[in-house]
């Protein structure tokens, strides 16, 4: 099977939430009711894409039958948010379909999210992630991040705030 990466736009609005829900209710059983609700909440509000793609470098990951099966969200620096520097970049939200773990969807999304920030002079590329994502954990390091703190807990659970300095850090 062949995958096709290229930028996300509002038309897919659907396919992502769909694949948020069915990638992210891995995690349900480690979570208390009312984080899980929290989160789905979130996964499944339109709001949270439209704002996503409005300010960000959407990449998703298709099918040969044009199924998304992965995402990530590139925030341009100038994007500040309680976790985030306003000089930095940063990654959210990158998911794959549990069917194609394993494939090397969400190294290459990450991969392209580093990419596009070169491509656009950033000078750091940020992210954050929990206890929970150990697969990721070892992607996003793998490719060079680093932790640089231990951040609030968020739905319960531990999270790091990652960075990757890209002036020093050329090839991926």
């Amino acid at each position: 099977m062949n995958l096709t990466y290229r930028q996300g736009t509002l038309s897919d609005l659907a396919e992502l939430k769909k694949l948020a829900v069915k990638s992210w209710i891995q995690f349900k059983p480690y979570l208390t009711d009312e984080n899980w609700n929290r989160l789905h909440n979130s996964l499944t509000d339109e709001k949270t894409y439209t704002e996503l793609i409005s300010k960000s470098y959407s990449i998703v990951c298709t099918t040969d039958r044009n199924e998304i099966i992965g995402m990530a969200f590139l925030v341009g620096n100038g994007n500040p948010t309680e976790i985030y520097d306003k000089d930095w970049c940063h990654i959210r939200l990158v998911t794959v379909d549990p069917d194609f773990s394993g494939q090397g969807v969400g190294k290459k999304l990450t991969a392209t999210c580093i990419d596009v920030a070169r491509r656009n002079n950033e000078k750091v590329i940020s992210l954050h992630t929990s206890e929970l994502m150990d697969k990721a954990r070892h992607i996003y390091e793998s490719l060079g991040f680093k932790i640089l703190r231990e951040i609030d807990q968020r739905l319960g659970k531990r999270y790091w705030l990652y960075t990757l300095d890209l002036t020093y850090n050329q090839e991926v």
